[in-house]
């Protein structure tokens, strides 16, 4: 006997799924009968904690490469106004590297600094979804508000971020399997 929703195998006898909560029922099927529909295929929904879990690790994942893409975009960014403050591409990597003055000077500190934010932050979001932190879901869900206005990229994992972690059910679900130790 396994579970409908999820595929596990379940003990005789028992009317739960002990990984996914969703009801077993003992597989007493008449000869010929179509086989019961399985869960998330054919347009049939997946019970809300599948639907969380199987989507909860992409969700973490993409947070932490949406940090690395921050920091790499950072990088960049520091290189070029670095080039375009001073006085051509070439000079920068040499002995002669001199620091620029005035607006583009103080520039490069706050592009560095923004990075360093916005890579943490995006970076301590995967992990905490990773690791199913009781704060974590609240943390992800400001994140990715912020992550609205990085288009393209953010805004499509702000949107995911969103659409996975606010509804009222995911708040639920999140509650049940949030690590609290």
């Amino acid at each position: 006997m396994v579970c409908p929703a999820c595929g596990t195998p379940a003990i005789e006898g028992v009317n739960f799924c002990a990984r996914c909560g969703a009801a077993v029922v003992a597989n007493e099927m008449p000869y010929g009968a179509p086989p019961p529909p399985i869960a998330g295929h054919y347009g049939v929904p997946d019970p809300p904690n599948v639907w969380l879990l199987r989507n909860l690790q992409p969700l973490g994942i993409l947070w932490c490469v949406f940090a690395a893409y921050r920091v790499i975009a950072g990088l960049f960014g520091l290189i070029f106004v670095r080039a375009f403050a001073g006085n051509g591409w070439g000079r920068h990597f040499g002995n002669d590297w001199v620091a620029p003055h005035g607006f583009w000077g103080a520039l490069l500190p706050v592009i560095a600094l923004m990075t360093l934010v916005y890579a943490g932050l995006a970076a301590f979001t995967g992990w905490s979804l990773l690791n199913r932190k009781p704060w974590g879901r609240t943390l992800a869900i400001v994140a990715g508000v912020l992550a609205l206005f990085k288009f393209p990229l953010g805004t499509a994992l702000g949107i995911y971020t969103l659409w996975v972690l606010v509804p009222r059910q995911a708040g639920m679900e999140w509650e049940r399997i949030a690590d609290r130790g």
